[in-house]
């Protein structure tokens, strides 16, 4: 009898250990699968989204989509002050995909490829200025409707700080609008 419960103790511990790895090794490849998808989306935004880079010019330069200014425009407004709450981050993809009239996908692709322009443009305040500039250059003040409707949105609960009150009169100064009193 001891060795029949020796041997079914054996047989449950390697049975648990078995199903353990197992899940584990489940666990890995979802974990594996996941960080490819997100590879493939980064990688194809920029191409997705008819973004182009031009040898010897700033990336911004390369933006010919409005959406995609817009969209890089707000990303930056939201980071001025200090990192996004995920709520925020969410509110402003929802506010992509209803005013600029774009899927999910292509919402995150204008978030991320936004997030990187803001990056080459060393932060969010030069980013605001000098996407304002280019959003100007291809699209006039067509957008400006979408832009502060965007901006209004995502503005936190309690009001604008001052960095981003500095942001929105650039803003109105880049796409050439009179300033409000």
């Amino acid at each position: 009898m001891p060795v029949l419960i020796a041997i079914v103790t054996i047989l449950a511990g390697a049975a648990f250990w078995y199903f353990r790895l197992r899940n584990t090794a489940t666990a890995a490849r979802e974990i594996a699968d996941f960080a490819d998808d997100a590879l493939t989306t980064v990688l194809n935004a920029p191409r997705r989204i008819r973004f182009r880079r031009q040898t010897g010019m700033h990336p911004v330069e390369g933006v010919d989509d409005p959406r995609l200014a817009i969209a890089a425009i707000a990303q930056a407004f939201l980071e001025l002050d200090a990192l996004p709450t995920q709520e925020q981050r969410t509110l402003l993809e929802m506010k992509l995909r209803s005013v600029l009239k774009a899927d999910p996908e292509e919402a995150r692709e204008m978030e991320i490829v936004g997030r990187w322009l803001m990056t080459e443009c060393n932060g969010p305040r030069p980013a605001i200025a000098r996407l304002t500039r280019r959003l100007y250059k291809i699209d006039g003040a067509k957008s400006q409707d979408a832009l502060f409707e965007i901006l209004g949105a995502i503005t936190p609960q309690d009001g604008l700080s001052p960095e981003q009150e500095n942001a929105v009169s650039d803003i109105r100064a880049g796409l050439r609008l009179k300033q409000t009193g």
